[in-house]
C-alpha cells in the first residue's frame, strides 16, 4: 500500500522529469558533443567541408581567446559593481515595505515589482530611448542643471545598462528579501524596543541577519544572470555600434560565433565553457558566503 502510493507520488513528477530530460539534458550532452568536433574546408573551400573529431582543441582554442576571456572579465567587472547596489536597494526597500502596515506594503510591493513585470527586451528598448539624445528627455533635464552626459559613450555605457539592469531586477529581488523578513519572529522586534534599541538598531542586528540567506539567494541569481547577459548590450550596439562590439559578452561572442560565422562546434564548445565558468563562480560563492556564515 505504501509503495503503491509513493509510485502514485512519484508519477506526478514525470512531467518535470521529461521537461528536464528533453529541454535541458539532452540539449547539454549535444553542445558536449557538438564541442568535440570542427568542420574544416577541404583545399580551397571548392571541395566541400568535413566534420573531424578533434577532441578537446576547441576548449584550448577558447582558453586562449584573448575576446571571450576579456569579455568574461568585463562582465566580472560590472557584476562586482551593479549586483552589490542593486541588492542593497532592494534590502533598503524590504526594509521599508517590514516596517509599514500589512496594507501600505501590498500596495507599494505591486508598485516596485512592476519593472520586472516587463520583458527585457521591452524595458531595454524603453531606456534606451530615454537614453537618446534625441528623443530622450534625460539629456535635455542634465543640460538644465548643468550635465553633459552621453549615454551612449564609452564611459558612460556601462552605467546606462547597470541602470537599466536595477531598475528592472530591485522588485523581484526586494519580494525575496521581503519574504524572508515576514518569517522573523515579532517577538524579537518587541524585545528590542523594551530595550531602548532604535528602528535602525533592529534593522541591522536583526533583520538583516535574518535574511542573510535571501540575499545570499538573490546574489547567486543575479550572478547567473549577469554572466549569461545578451539582450541590453545587444541593443545597445543597434544604437552605438563604435561603443559596444561584437564581443562585449561572452554570449554576445557565442551568439556570432554560432548565427554570423555558422562555427556551432567552436560556439558549442564556449558555451559549455561558459556554463562551467558559471558553475564554478557559484558554488565558490556558495561556499564563501556560508563559511562565513557559520
Amino acid at each position: 500500500m505504501i509503495r503503491s502510493q509513493r509510485w502514485k507520488g512519484a508519477a506526478f513528477t514525470v512531467p518535470f522529469q521529461l521537461g528536464f530530460v528533453f529541454l535541458y539534458l539532452l540539449p547539454i550532452g549535444y553542445a558536449v558533443y557538438q564541442s568535440l568536433y570542427l568542420e574544416k574546408q577541404s583545399g580551397l573551400g571548392l571541395g566541400g567541408a568535413t566534420t573531424e573529431f578533434v577532441g578537446l582543441e576547441n576548449y584550448r582554442n577558447g582558453l586562449t581567446d584573448s575576446a571571450f576571456m576579456t569579455s568574461i572579465l568585463r562582465v566580472v567587472l560590472f557584476a562586482c559593481v551593479q549586483i552589490p547596489f542593486m541588492l542593497l536597494i532592494s534590502l533598503v526597500l524590504a526594509l521599508f515595505l517590514d516596517a509599514v502596515t500589512s496594507k501600505v506594503a501590498g500596495r507599494y510591493r505591486i508598485m516596485l515589482l512592476v519593472p520586472y513585470m516587463i520583458p527585457g527586451v521591452v524595458a531595454a528598448i524603453v531606456w534606451i530611448n530615454l537614453y537618446s539624445p534625441e528623443v530622450g528627455p534625460l539629456t535635455p533635464l542634465g543640460e538644465l542643471f548643468g550635465f553633459d552626459w552621453n549615454f551612449f559613450a564609452p564611459s558612460m555605457v556601462w552605467p546606462a545598462i547597470g541602470n537599466l539592469l536595477t531598475w528592472h531586477g530591485i522588485g523581484y529581488n526586494m519580494v525575496i528579501i521581503y519574504s524572508a523578513l515576514q518569517g522573523v519572529p515579532r517577538e524579537l522586534f518587541e524585545a528590542a524596543r523594551l530595550d531602548g534599541a532604535s528602528e535602525l538598531r533592529i534593522a541591522l542586528s536583526i533583520k538583516v541577519p535574518f535574511v542573510r540567506g535571501a540575499l545570499v539567494l538573490t546574489a547567486l541569481l543575479s550572478i547567473i544572470q549577469m554572466l549569461q547577459i545578451f539582450n541590453e548590450p545587444a541593443l545597445f550596439r543597434n544604437v552605438t555600434p563604435q561603443t559596444v562590439s561584437d564581443s562585449f559578452t561572452p554570449i554576445m561572442i557565442i551568439y556570432n560565433q554560432a548565427f554570423n560565422a555558422a562555427n556551432y562546434h567552436y560556439a558549442a564548445a564556449l558555451s559549455v565553457l561558459l556554463a562551467v565558468i558559471l558553475g564554478v563562480a557559484s558554488f565558490l560563492f556558495y561556499r564563501l558566503t556560508s563559511r562565513e556564515a557559520d
